[in-house]
């Protein structure tokens, strides 16, 4: 992230304006972006693979309550911040409520991949505040995921009986998903299985995840859903996952999501934030953001009977936002939602949630630190 805001207009393009348009000219700006997809598309084909069903059942009851707070508690305050943040920071010929609903969900995601990995860190994927976490955060991210599904499309949509085409289009595609989900996990299972199809294995899942990505995109809603969603019908065989993971991870990670943190530095221009009124906005968004996830997830867990120190703990996992949050915050600018300077708070309050967690966890001392 860092990295991205360096080569930016931020940093490189302030100090030599020479040097960033010679490394990014203009017309780069369409290939960047394109190949930064696709390394994101393959990216949330991870996470939804990544995402445990069995963390669902285990801790089901404190799971959904915390869960559900941490995405109702943020996307209310994000949603009312809106109606003071709309009338100077929305987007040219943006209608309210795509903003505010929009707004509200932003302040409402959770970065599960890099809270699995904290996890892992420090020794607590096993323990019972690990598998809370885990699912909390693994209902955190299908709820999200489907209200900004039903934000994109209204986005984009025109019309009420446009938005409602679009919302069923996408539950048909998820209902078709699910429904062919055995046939696909019993094939690439025998495929995967069989070292001399490895090749052909590898060729059907990223044609499945890229296949996935294009129908999404064509509905109406977004390409990273048709990732997610294929992620998900994936086999929880682990010798399925860790060969996909090992195949696809290595070169999504080390080649294409670089572009992606590139190309959001590119359009992240911190000098836009050049007077005390754009920065005590931004302190507002980090502020509200920290209060609305880290305190609502808090409290209702420790609500739930968990103990003051794991509620703690919960809220900071929970309030982690990290890359995710940056692509849903690409998508609400790509959309029109987001204006230039909206844009840059936003990437602010994702780097500061993020970067405040491991501190946070080893205040709480809970795991290794």
């Amino acid at each position: 992230m860092v990295a991205g805001l360096t080569l930016g207009p931020s940093l490189l393009g302030w100090l030599s304006p020479q040097t960033m348009t010679f490394l990014f000219p203009p017309t780069s700006m369409t290939t960047l972006g394109v190949f930064s997809q696709v390394g994101v598309v393959l990216f949330m084909f991870i996470v939804g693979m990544e995402l445990d069903l069995e963390h669902l059942k285990e801790r089901a009851s404190s799971a959904i309550m915390v869960s559900h707070a941490s995405i109702v508690v943020p996307f209310l305050l994000g949603s009312g911040l809106a109606l003071v943040l709309y009338p100077t920071l929305a987007a040219p010929n943006t209608a309210f409520m795509p903003f505010a609903l929009f707004m509200g969900i932003a302040m409402s995601i959770t970065a599960f991949p890099v809270l699995a990995r904290i996890l892992q860190d420090r020794g607590l994927t096993q323990s019972p505040l690990g598998t809370t976490a885990l699912a909390c955060a693994s209902i955190d991210d299908v709820t999200a995921w489907c209200i900004l599904a039903f934000v994109v499309a209204l986005a984009h949509s025109t019309g009420f009986t446009k938005s409602l085409l679009t919302i069923g289009l996408t539950i048909l595609f998820i209902i078709t998903l699910l429904i062919a989900k055995p046939w696909l996990e019993q094939l690439i299972t025998r495929l995967v299985v069989k070292p001399e199809r490895a090749r052909l294995a590898m060729a059907s899942t990223l044609g499945l995840a890229l296949s996935c990505a294009l129908i999404t995109e064509t509905i109406g809603i977004h390409a990273l859903f048709g990732g997610f969603l294929a992620g998900v019908v994936v086999p929880s065989n682990p010798t399925v996952q860790n060969f996909l993971r090992e195949k696809i991870e290595p070169f999504s990670s080390a080649a294409l999501l670089p572009l992606f943190f590139v190309f959001t530095g590119l359009r992240t221009q911190i000098t836009l934030l050049n007077d005390w009124n754009s920065w005590t906005m931004c302190l507002g968004i980090v502020l509200v953001a920290i209060v609305g996830k880290l305190g609502g997830s808090m409290l209702m867990a420790r609500w739930t009977k968990m103990s003051w120190r794991d509620s703690f703990a919960i809220g900071a996992l929970m309030n982690t936002r990290g890359l995710i949050e940056l692509v849903v915050l690409n998508i609400g600018y790509d959309l029109g939602i987001l204006s230039a300077r909206i844009f840059v708070m936003m990437v602010i309050m994702a780097l500061t949630t993020t970067f405040m967690t491991a501190p946070l966890l080893s205040l709480a001392k809970v795991g290794k630190h």
